[in-house]
């Protein structure tokens, strides 16, 4: 389900279509109170926050309404009401308040992720921390892998047909990628390669890199041993290739499993992991960005990226200076994360990236 983006900054004060006022402030007050606390709601609660004066027998046939809107259901144990997956989406699109961050808070995400001498894949590994903890969820950064003039390639065996490529970069940086390699492969075959490509580096970029070596491997393969080749490529296209090349970089995945009680939960949450692990998933999410310049919040299975529900994603593109998306970043919660401290947070976070990897 394509949603329009939130604007931070921007308050929902209006009831939302097919919602009288009445309605949509026992919503409000209902999903405001499952966010904070994930307890349902009852009649006598509600009666005494409203801010308009109601009846509980009132309240009580406005809730049957909802409910049967498709918006509320009730919960086995309890009389009270949660809002469904629906009645959250009416609320994000139509009722969510939420406004700027302090000037404190942005200096502090500022000076968090533009520290002086810390790697690239440092810095976003913060910026997935950050995420975490100002959002008690899992923070997501998604960013292209290095593409800077090449220094050194090393081949080192590890045994099981896979092999460590270690990728140095002109400005010290050091990538590590883990490739197949052929069954039986001798040690002296990833020694060949190595030497191979960096008899080839002078300076060139991986994208570089791999076009000379395409170029020439198609007019002469006997330049180089058949086994070789193989790793030769294979340990250029871990960094390079047609399409996006990108990194996904996850943390606090643990604070996604700190209140499971449903096995139903764990298992979901679990092939959660395993998603974003897949190349498809990291593409998925950088499409979703790209979609608009705002922050999308996605509830349940809405993003078609997990196909579960129970859990919700906001997600934000980051750009850079000409406006070019160069990542995207987010968080994945329960659907009762607190989205109105989460959206300016996301967004604010976003910017920042965008200026870093720009």
């Amino acid at each position: 389900m394509d949603q329009p983006p939130l604007k931070p900054g921007v308050t929902g004060v209006m009831a939302p279509a097919g919602l009288d006022a009445r309605s949509a402030a026992i919503l409000r007050e209902i999903v405001e109170q499952y966010v904070e606390t994930g307890e349902p709601m009852g009649s006598r609660t509600l009666s005494r926050r409203l801010p308009i004066a109601l009846s509980p027998a009132t309240i009580r046939n406005v809730m049957a309404d909802l409910t049967d809107a498709g918006l509320l259901f009730a919960p086995h144990t309890s009389a009270g009401r949660l809002p469904t997956e629906r009645g959250l989406r009416l609320f994000v699109d139509g009722l969510l308040q939420f406004g700027e961050l302090s000037e404190d808070e942005r200096e502090a995400i500022s000076a968090a992720l533009s520290a002086s001498g810390r790697s690239l894949e440092d810095t976003l590994a913060e910026a997935g921390n950050l995420l975490s903890g100002l959002s008690s969820a899992a923070g997501l950064v998604l960013a292209p892998k290095a593409e800077g003039p090449v220094k050194h390639i090393e081949f080192v065996p590890l045994g099981a047909g896979r092999a460590l490529v270690i990728l140095v970069g002109e400005d010290g940086h050091v990538e590590n990628r883990v490739i197949a390699t052929p069954p039986g492969l001798p040690p002296s075959a990833l020694q060949e390669a190595g030497n191979y490509l960096n008899a080839r580096l002078a300076g060139r970029t991986l994208a570089e890199l791999r076009r000379s070596v395409s170029e020439a491997m198609a007019a002469d393969r006997s330049t180089l041993d058949i086994l070789a080749a193989s790793v030769v490529e294979a340990g250029l296209a871990t960094w390079t290739g047609e399409g996006r090349s990108a990194s996904l970089i996850v943390r606090g995945q643990a604070r996604l499993l700190a209140d499971v009680t449903e096995l139903e939960r764990l298992e979901t949450i679990q092939h959660l992991f395993e998603r974003l692990e897949n190349d498809e998933t990291m593409l998925r999410l950088l499409e979703l960005a790209e979609q608009s310049d705002g922050v999308r919040i996605f509830i349940g299975a809405e993003s078609g990226l997990f196909g579960a529900s129970g859990l919700s994603m906001v997600v934000a593109p980051a750009r850079n200076a000409l406006g070019r998306i160069v990542g995207a970043l987010g968080v994945i919660g329960p659907t009762r994360i607190n989205y109105g401290r989460i959206i300016p947070v996301v967004d604010y976070t976003a910017r920042v990236v965008g200026r870093l990897l720009g």
